[in-house]
């Protein structure tokens, strides 16, 4: 809950004047019932029509402004929440995107996405119930009891003997419901999961006949999810039945005992109605507090897990130069006996705890100049892209080093480190809009720049036939693009920001063997001055680099030029000759 004051901080003016007019509100409404029994035990007895009249005024003026002020502060309150939960969110997609990796892995995908929706809305509505029920309700609680004291204190004991009760079972439900809709959210995750493996990988699902498998998957994560929230609702339902049990019964005490005294002379009719309103006041009051613990148990277990991201200590913190490492000899990209293996991350987690798994890379080392190219070969989970996260950072090497132009790249600021880089995944991301702002990415780049790029990336065949060229809008994911049509995209992304270091990272393998060479002779062409780094699959991309690294289950198993590795490397040859048909001897 100190996420949700910290980012109410911020607006504590706003915030202040919406509590203050819902203060007002609340108190305008508890006058309500005292006037009108001023009206029946004070003015009705006297006959006399103008002074009921003016009263009746009094009381109707009262309601109209009860009722706008109520309109001003929910509507100040949503629009505090709204500034509340926009922060909030915005503080949590920065500090998602500058998770590393082992902490990425450790949260989880589909737990991030549910942090900044449905936990971020919960926090929302957390707020706006502090501004709003959590004023009026106490104070409809407090307000009635004191205004019942005054007109009658004996009736009021009534009252007074069973709110300790009531308000102690609306904390134990709160203290029990709180870990239950923990543990609710932490089966939205599970849901959202698997609802996103169904919608990414549709084609593969269909293909193969699972979909009632799916179904049935999804059904037990879902199954999970809603018996969780049924419980954790059910907890959290106990005091609603239990205090209207409790008032109504008081309040049937209250007509028998009132009603008896009235007959008495001991108390005047009016005292009798105003007091019920005021009783039914304390009713809403009570409930209300029942709402906000509900609201407030959700908030705080979201409040949690969002927390757990936001206070994630920086796990890559850049070092001075005299923590640092220096390389061992030049070279403008140098791994040095890098060894890495990945972790075991939990979704759960807010730190990466990382019991090693087997080694994703083992003493591996190279060295690449600037204008010279390396081309990265080897069987499926090798290490290839492993190597392409380090360079920039995305992990961190468990042993050895890896630098940057003479300096290790843990000493960079990230965006100093990146922006040397131009990268080609090897499941890049069209986003849904133009092709323009597609190749541009945010850099503002000139259209000289976008054209080169264009070109060199083989794209200006297609782009020039569409009728609206560069200004042609991407579908989500660029599903009206075809494969190669969307690789050759992402290369010309790449190739925009004229980068120091240019990487490919299997980003060749849906286009057709003309493309792919006239895309790397455009490269050697018009950019001499960076070195080049290309992962891929065919011996045919690589051939040509002024060395290659061939790669076998993390491990450095040959590294040359193309006819130095077919005298020397046996899994380079064998990959050779089942690829180009040739054979060597």
């Amino acid at each position: 809950m100190s996420l949700i004051g910290r980012a109410m901080g911020r607006y504590k003016g706003a915030v202040a004047l919406c509590v203050f007019i819902k203060l007002l509100a609340t108190f305008s409404e508890l006058l309500l019932p005292y006037i009108l029994e001023h009206i029946i035990d004070g003015v009705a007895p006297m006959g006399s029509l103008p002074l009921a009249l003016f009263w009746g005024a009094v009381m109707f003026a009262a309601a109209l402004v009860c009722r706008q002020l109520n309109v001003w502060a929910n509507r100040r309150g949503v629009q505090n929440a709204h500034n509340v939960s926009y922060d909030v969110r915005q503080a949590l997609f920065q500090k998602t995107v500058n998770l590393s990796g082992e902490q990425f892995d450790a949260f989880g995908l589909p737990s991030l996405i549910s942090r900044m929706t449905s936990d971020s809305y919960n926090v929302q509505s957390a707020v706006q119930q502090l501004q709003t029920l959590c004023v009026r309700a106490p104070m409809l609680l407090v307000g009635g009891t004191v205004m019942a004291l005054i007109m009658d204190p004996s009736l009021a004991m009534i009252l007074v003997a069973l709110l300790p009760v009531l308000i102690l079972v609306v904390l134990a439900v709160y203290l029990r419901g709180l870990p239950m809709y923990r543990q609710v959210q932490g089966r939205l995750d599970e849901v959202v999961r698997i609802m996103r493996e169904n919608i990414t990988g549709i084609r593969v699902v269909k293909a193969l006949s699972k979909t009632e498998h799916e179904k049935r998957r999804f059904a037990q994560a879902n199954d999970a999810m809603t018996d969780s929230d049924i419980a954790a609702g059910t907890v959290m339902a106990v005091p609603s039945p239990l205090m209207q049990l409790c008032l109504n019964g008081g309040l049937a005490l209250v007509v028998f005992t009132g009603a008896g005294r009235v007959n008495a002379g001991a108390l005047e009719p009016g005292v009798i109605l105003a007091f019920l309103t005021y009783f039914n006041m304390i009713n809403m009051g009570l409930m209300g507090l029942s709402r906000i613990f509900m609201t407030m148990s959700r908030a705080a277990a979201s409040a949690g897990r969002i927390g757990q991201v936001l206070q994630a200590e920086e796990s890559q913190r850049v070092l001075p130069p005299q923590e640092a490492k220096s390389p061992a000899g030049p070279g403008f990209l140098r791994f040095e006996h890098v060894d890495f293996s990945y972790g075991e991350g939990s979704a759960d987690a807010a730190d990466f705890a990382g019991e090693a798994r087997e080694k994703a890379l083992s003493d591996v080392s190279f060295t690449l100049d600037r204008g010279e190219s390396l081309g990265i070969i080897g069987p499926t989970g090798c290490g290839k892209s492993t190597i392409i996260n380090l360079l920039l950072r995305f992990y961190d090497a468990d042993g050895g080093g890896v630098f940057v132009d003479g300096r290790d790249v843990r000493a960079y600021e990230k965006d100093e480190l990146r922006r040397k880089f131009g990268v080609c995944f090897q499941s890049g991301m069209v986003f849904q809009d133009t092709l323009r702002a597609n190749v541009d990415f945010g850099r503002e780049l000139e259209e000289a720049a976008l054209r080169s790029a264009v070109e060199d990336a083989q794209a200006a065949e297609y782009i020039d036939a569409l009728e609206d060229g560069l200004d042609h809008r991407a579908d989500i994911k660029g599903a009206n693009l075809s494969g190669g049509q969307k690789q050759r995209l992402l290369v010309a992304r790449a190739l925009a920001g004229k980068p120091e270091v240019l990487i490919l990272d299997d980003s060749s393998s849906a286009l057709d063997y003309r493309t792919d060479a006239s895309l790397r002779r455009a490269i050697t062409r018009n950019y001499r001055e960076a070195a080049l780094i290309l992962v891929a699959q065919r011996v045919s991309s690589v051939m040509g680099m002024t060395r290659i690294l061939v790669l076998d289950n993390g491990k450095c198993v040959g590294c040359g030029t193309h006819e130095e590795l077919l005298e020397t490397c046996a899994p380079y040859r064998e990959t050779y000759q089942l690829q180009m048909g040739d054979t060597f001897s």
